[in-house]
């Protein structure tokens, strides 16, 4: 069982705008609960004791709703990248102290869906990570990557979307220098290597990007009032 998770939290959801001038996207809900909120309710219910969540863009309101992490019986840290965010790969490089030497599981502060983390197991060996792919939404046709017998791929005869979920081993990102830096290509090397396998998975995902997106996840989960009305 994994213990430990990353949580990307640091975009400043330019998409998201108006919604995200005051309140950065994690904190926006769904039904009542912040999409970062029913993440870490998740990540605790499969058994995941400890949450890096790094931060940059409105950090302070993030830090003040989650704290501690007490009130959801985890225990988060907070890698703070200061006023500009270092994109994925940066960030996770930055975290490594923080994330030990063990593979952890890292997700998106934005997603929405149903997957159950405790499906996801460590890694195999000289495996560098594991990735949940989904078939591709309406505002990503290409795909990302393809998937062929358990193993990730940047060409194929078909592409999925990463859905922002995965199991990573430290050791894929201990030689890279800090800075600022994307996930992807990253994973594209260690893909040309073999090193990444994944999964497809059918059931309910949303990455939660434009406020329509928002609205439409609200009114499926029976809304939230006081938001449909600010969108419409």
């Amino acid at each position: 069982m994994i213990r430990t998770a990353m949580i990307f939290a640091a975009g400043k959801g330019e998409r998201m705008r108006p919604l995200t001038l005051t309140r950065p996207k994690p904190l926006l809900e769904v039904n009542g609960v912040s999409l970062i909120a029913r993440q870490l309710q998740k990540l605790k219910a499969a058994g995941v004791e400890r949450v890096v969540i790094n931060v940059s863009y409105l950090a302070h309101l993030i830090k003040a709703a989650l704290t501690d992490g007490s009130q959801f019986g985890l225990e988060i840290v907070y890698s703070d990248e200061g006023e500009v965010a270092l994109e994925t790969g940066g960030g996770i490089r930055q975290a490594l102290p923080l994330l030990g030497s063990a593979p952890f599981i890292l997700t998106n502060g934005d997603v929405w869906t149903d997957f159950d983390y405790a499906t996801l197991g460590d890694l195999q060996r000289k495996q560098l990570a594991h990735l949940v792919l989904v078939d591709n939404p309406p505002h990503h046709m290409k795909g990302d990557f393809a998937l062929e017998n358990g193993r990730c791929r940047t060409c194929g005869a078909a592409k999925f979307t990463y859905s922002g979920i995965g199991v990573f081993s430290p050791a894929l990102f201990a030689n890279l220098p800090a800075g600022r830096y994307s996930l992807a290509p990253i994973l594209r090397e260690a893909m040309s290597l073999g090193d990444v396998r994944g999964e497809l998975y059918r059931g309910e995902w949303n990455d939660v990007g434009t406020p329509e997106r928002l609205a439409a996840l609200n009114q499926k989960n029976l809304g939230n009032p006081a938001l449909m009305r600010l969108l419409t």
